[in-house]
């Protein structure tokens, strides 16, 4: 093992802190679905890569800009996040449950992509992609820094959204007593669909990033949850500004291990600190 220079180990600094920006970003609408509606909700990586491949189609075949197909993902995606949470609510999934049925929706999607755009790896190739910053020695890909602006403003806004104003502190309050909400004129059943889907559009603005920055595979839907799930325990339920943090610390630490050791060393760093944080504070996750 040999140590980098300190060029190369600030340069991984920065790519962790991209990826972990990516992780936190993908975490967000994991944790508020976990910790606000009590839903385990694993088709949001689905959902994540359904958002990618559509940035990739209509970027690459109908010449939109990558950015501007949050136009039409955005809101597509908040219907898909309110019809899933009505059908949940409607037959009454309980919260182990509703990790075994939006695994199968996850089945389900990653069936369809393979189906429409076949098991080859697909990039998207765009103008964002030729262009870097340079600050001195180091590199900032204006891909990686659309994530990181992405992940850490839209953090910020839901964090704000959440304390500051009157709807975000209802919804709060109907996760936290929903009787109690109720009856000070709450309507938990309206929030919770509009919060599904804000959770649903988090995915599909997660999923724009990654077709920015990353080869898409269908398979390579499961390869993100393990990670991601460490962000959003780590981070805390329900908490916005919790998996952004975690993630970029989770984020820092595979590429500094990657760096200093070798990148099969990356994956039982980040998984070690999530089992011992669980460990020395089991309540962390509440």
């Amino acid at each position: 093992m040999s140590f980098p220079s300190a060029t190369l180990l600030a340069q991984s600094i920065l790519a962790g802190l991209f990826t972990g920006a990516l992780y936190g970003l993908l975490g967000l609408g994991l944790s508020l679905s976990w910790g606000m509606l009590r839903q385990i909700n694993l088709a949001h990586f689905a959902l994540a890569f359904l958002g990618a491949y559509l940035t990739y189609e209509l970027s690459s075949h109908h010449g939109v800009d990558p950015l501007l197909t949050l136009v039409v993902i955005v809101p597509l995606f908040f219907v898909l996040g309110v019809a899933l949470h009505w059908v949940l609510t409607r037959f009454r999934v309980s919260p182990f449950n509703s990790l075994l049925v939006t695994f199968g929706i996850t089945v389900i999607i990653e069936a369809l992509l393979q189906w429409t755009w076949t098991a080859d790896y697909r990039k998207l190739e765009s103008s964002y992609a030729e262009h870097k910053l340079q600050i001195g020695p180091l590199y900032l890909p204006v891909p990686e820094l659309i994530t990181l602006a992405l992940g850490v403003g839209i953090s910020l806004a839901v964090w704000f959204a959440l304390r500051r104003t009157d709807l975000g502190k209802a919804m709060r309050a109907a996760s936290e007593d929903a009787p109690i909400a109720a009856a000070f004129g709450v309507n938990q059943n309206a929030l919770a669909l509009m919060l599904s889907g804000l959770n649903a559009a988090l995915a599909g603005v997660a999923g724009v990033c990654i077709a920015l920055a990353y080869t898409l595979s269908p398979s390579q839907i499961y390869a993100w949850i393990g990670v991601v799930f460490a962000a959003v325990m780590l981070g805390g339920l329900g908490r916005p500004l919790g998996p952004l943090i975690a993630g970029c610390i989770i984020g820092v630490t595979e590429a500094v291990t990657m760096t200093v050791t070798a990148p099969s060393w990356a994956p039982l760093v980040s998984f070690s600190l999530l089992m011992f944080v669980l460990l020395v504070r089991p309540g962390r996750v509440a």
